[in-house]
């Protein structure tokens, strides 16, 4: 079955949260499925290595999950303004999927949580579409014609979805959030759907 690969990386679990969200409104769409992929943190101290299964969450992303997606979601928390070095990690060594032009012309969409309101949100989306323009992607983010981008006192944007978690990562996604989250996967999920019918 054709898939979206809803690719993160969520250190408290606020990120996964989201992706688990936009996993339901890319299902809503028939005849594609939402693959949850995570990829393992990195170390600022020394190299490590993980175990090749996660202890808990979705299993880590391969390469192979990309090349044969039909659509891509990439989410992380913010970085000051940035995303978070694991998935940088994991977009860097995507060299052969460049080379080989494996993403041209799927659907790309991106999601983010900060603790604070004001914590770089946009600007993470942002520096995360990058790699996904050099891969030839066609991005999508969210249109007004969703009105909980004019409501929410949360997160959300139209460059992507977002949550504000809080100082402590403990703030559950606001309702808004979720139906901006919902949102996102389904118009990607649609967007791959459309696409393989015009091929």
């Amino acid at each position: 079955m054709d898939y979206v690969l809803i690719l993160y990386y969520s250190r408290n679990g606020s990120t996964a949260k989201m992706a688990r969200q936009i996993a339901r409104g890319v299902e809503e769409v028939g005849g594609i499925e939402a693959r949850l992929r995570s990829v393992p943190a990195v170390s600022s101290v020394c190299e490590t290595t993980e175990a090749a299964v996660p202890e808990s969450g979705a299993p880590y992303a391969t390469l192979d999950d990309m090349r044969h997606c039909s659509g891509l979601l990439l989410g992380s928390p913010t970085r000051f303004g940035n995303m978070a070095a694991a998935m940088k990690q994991f977009i860097d060594s995507s060299g052969e999927l460049w080379l080989s032009g494996a993403m041209i012309g799927k659907p790309a969409a991106v999601f983010t949580s900060a603790s604070s309101m004001h914590g770089g949100q946009e600007s993470t989306l942002l520096s995360m579409m990058l790699p996904l323009l050099h891969h030839g992607m066609l991005l999508l983010g969210l249109p007004y014609s969703e009105p909980d981008l004019l409501q929410t006192r949360s997160g959300g944007t139209p460059y992507g979805a977002s949550h504000l978690a809080g100082s402590e990562s403990d703030l559950p996604l606001s309702d808004e959030e979720k139906r901006l989250c919902h949102a996102l996967g389904l118009r990607v999920a649609k967007t791959a759907r459309a696409l393989q019918g015009a091929s």
